[in-house]
């Protein structure tokens, strides 16, 4: 059962609603689309997984090492950046 205090209890019941739908809502009110921001990091994180591999093989045939190098540490960076706000996502409690 959904861990509500005694007056969200009372709020649910006046709204017809399930104490677990009452707090489901409640839980997207305080964190309005927090599962498609999830989504997004994601998928930046396996676009740059897939960009850092082209790179990569590009650094590993020597191709134009010069400007290749730079776009490969970017895209890492991305993917960095990417999981860290899915953790920092993760590690909110609401």
């Amino acid at each position: 059962m959904a861990n509500l205090s005694p007056q969200d209890r009372e709020r649910a019941k006046k709204s017809n609603l399930s104490p677990e739908k009452y707090a489901r809502l409640q839980a997207e009110a305080k964190a309005p689309f927090k599962g498609l921001r999830k989504f997004f990091y994601l998928a930046f994180a396996a676009s740059g997984f897939i960009g850092a591999m082209i790179f990569l093989a590009k650094l590993a045939a020597g191709k134009d090492v010069a400007s290749n190098l730079p776009n490969f540490m970017l895209q890492l960076g991305l993917i960095g950046l990417m999981f860290l706000l899915y953790s920092w996502e993760q590690g909110k409690t609401d």
